[in-house]
């Protein structure tokens, strides 16, 4: 079953890369005709999005098929107690009697034994048991073997379970991937010439700056920022930075625009497309103050901090189960897990929900690691956290302190966890402060957070990094200046830019 379903992804993935490769990398560059027709026609739009309804429907018919259960179903009792009537009641000299004249009883009260042991109700148990020995001369026998083929059934219910909850898992994936897929057609081939005024007027600030434009291609779509293509070259002999293009593109658009992450410096002799986005308002700093638990060589605590294209921040921290190399190994795997999905374009929660799976059909007995996460849209100022099994995080503003808190289970422990999720409007000169529990364990028992909050309101370094060390400083104090677990604490400030 497993190897079916990372087969359909490998499939997925390799029809996505398929079209990709026919329809851009055989139209070269966004500069020659082809790319005009294909544009304006978009002959291979309608086969993507055709692919993302295909998986779209897939994961729809995973989640239409059973779901978990707690509780053995009718035909499981049955099936318990043919097995059990066959065993021992078989051989009876009184199965006559018992079965053809009180059938019907003696099926229920067998169901009510197999509902008991569900339960765990001793008392009940017990009492039941009470009742059969009353009327079956072979009632410990009978027990028994039902406590058998009751454990038989519920290990069969608990390998099913698993099963379903990987199917469930899939169809998550699957969704997810067929979301991607109309993403990435709608950038593709959405793309559209810009006006001929707009393009003439730039085409004379260029030329001006010794720069030659060949052609201009635009998105402006409602949901997202303006993004602008422009394939370009400077005059024999001449060498422009892009941050003064960006400048003149900026006045004509009247918006901020910058060079996209990853793009050329300067534009030289030779035609480039080079994308433009729409410029962020506010602008991160991060740093970190780590310390080591005592007699241990390596942290077992793991963080991530980043910009991605699209105008976001994420910072992630994850602690590992215990200490040293082996905690290490297990928060570096969720760190590097989400770095990956988040890249690729999923949304936060099915990212975490996709390491959380990747965690629990590892296998490894009592391995699990928190996950802590906070995304900051860099045009708005909003702050999705996502949290499992992970400490409080904390937001300074001025002079107050606010609490982000979380009572939800770590990853790896069960398939179908719930993380908590929250949201909140960051200012200028806000601080984002997250730590792992070892900082908040070494505070006064039942006061940690109470007393953080009154550290982070006492420390006024305007730096992230000067502002941990600080606080991490502070918080040793509280246990004798030794490390009983690893501590670390990422401290993120925004400023508007």
């Amino acid at each position: 079953m497993q190897e079916w379903m990372l087969a359909m992804l490998v499939i997925s993935i390799t029809l996505i890369i398929r079209d990709m490769a026919k329809t851009i990398l055989a139209g070269n560059v966004p500069d020659t005709q082809e790319m005009i027709a294909l544009c304006d026609s978009h002959p291979q739009k309608e086969r993507v999005e055709q692919y993302a309804a295909s998986f779209r429907r897939l994961a729809d018919t995973f989640y239409g098929m059973p779901y978990p259960r707690d509780y053995l179903s009718s035909g499981q009792i049955q099936q318990i107690t043919e097995d059990t009537n066959e065993q021992v009641c078989s051989r009876c000299y009184r199965r006559e009697i018992c079965w053809e004249s009180r059938g019907k009883e003696m099926f229920q009260g067998t169901e009510m034994l197999v509902r008991a042991l569900e339960s765990g109700k001793e008392e009940e148990i017990q009492q039941i048991r009470g009742d059969w020995m009353s009327f079956c001369g072979r009632s410990v026998q009978y027990y028994h073997t039902v406590f058998q083929n009751f454990q038989l059934e519920k290990m069969n219910q608990i390998w099913d379970n698993r099963m379903i909850e990987n199917r469930l898992a899939v169809a998550q994936q699957l969704g997810e991937v067929s979301r991607i897929m109309e993403h990435m057609a709608d950038d593709l081939y959405d793309m559209e010439r810009c006006t001929p005024e707009f393009e003439e007027k730039l085409r004379k600030i260029l030329r001006k700056r010794h720069v030659i434009l060949r052609q201009v291609w635009m998105m402006d779509r409602r949901k997202s920022k303006k993004q602008i293509f422009l394939t370009m070259r400077a005059r024999s002999g001449q060498c422009i930075s892009m941050t003064e293009i960006a400048q003149l593109l900026s006045e004509l658009c009247e918006k901020p625009m910058a060079p996209a992450s990853g793009s050329r410096c300067i534009v030289n002799g030779e035609y480039h497309t080079v994308h433009f986005v729409e410029d962020v308002s506010y602008q991160m700093l991060y740093g970190t103050a780590t310390l080591t638990r005592e007699e241990e060589k390596v942290s077992g605590d793991n963080y991530l901090c980043r910009q991605e294209e699209g105008g976001r921040f994420i910072m992630c921290l994850s602690d590992g189960m215990g200490s040293g190399m082996d905690a290490c190994r297990e928060s570096e795997t969720v760190v590097e897990l989400l770095e990956q999905f988040l890249e690729s374009g999923f949304s936060q929660e099915t990212a975490a929900k996709m390491v959380n799976s990747a965690l629990v059909l590892k296998g490894q007995e009592g391995m699990f690691s928190t996950v802590d996460m906070c995304a900051v849209d860099l045009y708005t100022g909003i702050c999705s956290f996502l949290k499992a099994g992970a400490a409080s995080t904390f937001i300074k503003r001025g002079h107050g302190v606010e609490t982000i808190t979380s009572e939800s289970l770590a990853a790896g422990l069960v398939q179908q966890i719930d993380f908590e999720t929250a949201s909140r409007k960051l200012y200028h000169g806000d601080y984002l402060i997250m730590m792992t529990d070892g900082v908040l364990d070494a505070l006064p028992v039942q006061k940690e957070e109470e007393t953080m909050k009154e550290i982070i309101q006492d420390v006024h370094e305007e730096s992230p990094k000067e502002l941990g060390r600080e606080i991490l400083e502070r918080v040793l104090g509280y246990s004798d200046y030794r490390a009983r677990d690893d501590m670390t604490v990422l401290v993120a400030g925004i400023w508007k830019k």
